[in-house]
């Protein structure tokens, strides 16, 4: 296992302890021989290659910089790394705020040493159960490792997670070469999102830093949020314990401040999840033939029923929100390109002023019409 860190096992949180039980716990990949698997490496890496030039024609959007972005295949054990790499570096302030509030000395510091080992095993089981349902993956704050570079230019990596990408296909018994390339058209979107709108990885990270900042949570409850998730994977809540609507770990909201920053948080990750769907979609049938295929497949499995425990998971770590976010986001991008054309929509890359708002993903005519109104004449998409 790599090691994290000198600090990584210090604190609120074990964070090599979190990869190291997350790996344990993983869920075996589908079977596949080892020709297989190579095969199917090589052609994800071409796939994500070839849908560079797809995005950059169809979004309008350059992407010089994307040639300097990793594009990684990793396995879920991979994926877990890399995610725990990136966790650690955006929560660091808040966890160093919550540990300067226990305290010091010899009696804190032996609950945070032992409460830092049992949040890294609770972490490490939410992980497994996620790194079995994520295909792909733009890292947008990735610190670099021996295992996982990171950009030269510090910007982000491109991970693409082979065992669930052929799990999902052969699960809806689709084309395996084109739902390759529709996964990657996804990713990559994103990918040229960042790369060719330098300020919007400096926004978003601004803008979850402030989240943070915020946050004026006792350690105690944040452990309880983390250890609601886990014994969820058990089987539920304690017997007698009464259901608290199925929070999201993210709802610690306590603040009208970071309630304003989680909606402007919402409408941008709506944006750029709903964007990618848009492209995705735009670009298959000149390059995917079934694409028509796969995407009733997969709206269908996204919208299929799950099972309580998974119902619960969604809920608490925010998966259904997400969903949400595809939903919406796509809606608002497709809504606002019918009224004014790519190269409208391409207005919303202006600047933070010019990102809808949470309202305007709901009524994209109030977007058109801000924006517009205001900007037209005076700037041109990047």
């Amino acid at each position: 296992m790599t090691s994290l860190g000198g600090a990584a096992s210090s604190g609120m949180v074990d964070w090599n302890l979190a990869v190291a039980t997350a790996t344990r716990l993983v869920r075996p990949g589908p079977e596949v021989s080892r020709d297989e698997a190579r095969a199917v490496v090589s052609e994800l890496r071409r796939h994500a290659k070839a849908s560079e030039e797809h995005v950059r024609a169809y979004t309008r959007l350059g992407t010089e910089d994307a040639h300097d972005t990793p594009i990684l295949v990793v396995d879920r054990a991979g994926w877990v790394k890399a995610n725990v790499a990136g966790f650690r570096e955006l929560l660091k302030p808040l966890l160093d705020k919550m540990q300067e509030r226990r305290g010091s000395g010899p009696g804190p510091a032996m609950l945070g040493a032992v409460g830092g080992k049992v949040t890294g095993v609770e972490l490490g089981m939410l992980l497994s159960f996620l790194s079995s349902r994520v295909l792909g993956q733009y890292e947008t704050f990735a610190p670099a490792s021996r295992d996982l570079p990171a950009a030269p230019n510090g910007g982000g990596r491109l991970l693409l997670v082979a065992p669930n990408i052929v799990h999902v296909e052969r699960e809806l018994d689709v084309d395996p070469h084109d739902f390759r390339l529709w996964v990657c058209l996804h990713e990559e979107t994103h990918r040229t999102q960042f790369t060719a709108v330098p300020w919007l990885r400096d926004h978003l990270e601004g803008e979850i830093q402030s989240f943070l900042a915020e946050t004026e949570v006792d350690p105690t409850t944040f452990l309880e949020r983390v250890r609601e998730a886990a014994q969820s994977l058990a089987g539920g809540r304690p017997e007698g314990e009464e259901d608290d609507g199925g929070r999201s770990l993210v709802e610690l909201v306590q603040s009208p401040a970071q309630r304003e920053i989680l909606a402007r948080l919402t409408a941008v990750m709506s944006l750029l999840e709903g964007h990618a769907d848009y492209v995705m979609d735009g670009v298959g049938p000149a390059v995917v033939p079934s694409v028509g295929e796969i995407r009733e497949k997969f709206q269908q499995r996204r919208q299929k029923g799950a099972s309580r425990l998974d119902l619960a998971l969604r809920k608490l770590l925010g998966l259904d929100a997400k969903l949400r976010q595809y939903r919406d986001g796509e809606k608002f991008v497709r809504a606002v390109v019918d009224e004014v054309g790519m190269d409208g929509f391409n207005r919303v890359w202006t600047s933070p002023n010019t990102l809808p708002t949470k309202a305007e993903i709901a009524k994209p005519a109030d977007w058109v019409a801000r924006v517009h109104n205001k900007t037209d004449g005076a700037h041109e998409a990047p």
